[in-house]
């Protein structure tokens, strides 16, 4: 595996960098060194769980237990040492029946006009697209989703709305996420889902984990 960048970050953590930008392939490489880091808490006191995002990872350490430049060492170790036969494991699909546009997508039209699209040619462009769960964050079980299509790629809204209902389907760029929770969010809202993505009785809780598969399917009519 190619030796990321690392540094300190602040007095309890390393900050690993693959890349500057949200990129499939970044994201699948943050992705298995994730997998390689997070083997180290088992063998080596003082590492805790790395925390993946879309070009970095964060590594925790216990600074009384071991030093920034060992635990950096154990990190790049760990990487150069991971089995070149540590593929991903193959998710399956998860489809999210989708509410589009009205009250349940309120910017769908705007995003549509903007890319010369029809309502339901802008459905049909976001529910062809398969999107990858790059991270979770921002909130629990909130998915980072990578691989939206070019045809949809639009900013994220200038004024944050105060609040985003839960299971509020999003994009921004040609990134996308469900909303767990009724939240402020600056993101386009296209349409709406009943899908939990965070539940604190399931077991595992989040619904989503790094590296799944993310389909929207337009829900049936009631």
């Amino acid at each position: 595996m190619d030796r990321p960048g690392i540094g300190p970050f602040g007095d309890s953590a390393l900050l690993l960098t693959f890349g500057d930008e949200i990129d499939e392939k970044v994201s699948r490489r943050v992705r298995a060194a994730a997998r390689a880091l997070g083997r180290l808490g088992d063998d080596q006191a003082g590492i805790g769980a790395p925390v993946a995002a879309y070009a970095s990872i964060l590594l925790p350490f216990d600074p009384l237990a071991t030093s920034p430049e060992a635990a950096a060492r154990l990190a790049l170790k760990a990487l150069a040492t991971a089995p070149a036969d540590d593929t991903e494991p193959e998710a399956a699909t998860i489809e999210i029946p989708t509410r589009y546009g009205g009250e349940d997508g309120p910017d769908l039209l705007e995003v549509a006009e903007a890319h010369g699209l029809t309502v339901p040619q802008a459905i049909e462009c976001h529910g062809g697209a398969t999107y990858t769960v790059a991270f979770l964050g921002f909130m629990p079980g909130f998915p980072y989703l990578i691989g939206g299509p070019a045809e949809l790629d639009h900013p994220r809204r200038p004024t944050p709305r105060t609040r985003v209902a839960a299971g509020s389907v999003a994009i921004a760029g040609t990134q996308g996420t469900i909303y767990p929770f009724a939240s402020p969010g600056g993101w386009n809202l296209v349409g709406r889902t009943d899908v939990r993505p965070w539940d604190a009785q399931r077991d595992p809780p989040a619904l989503f984990a790094s590296g799944a598969r993310v389909r929207f399917v337009p829900a049936p009519d009631r």
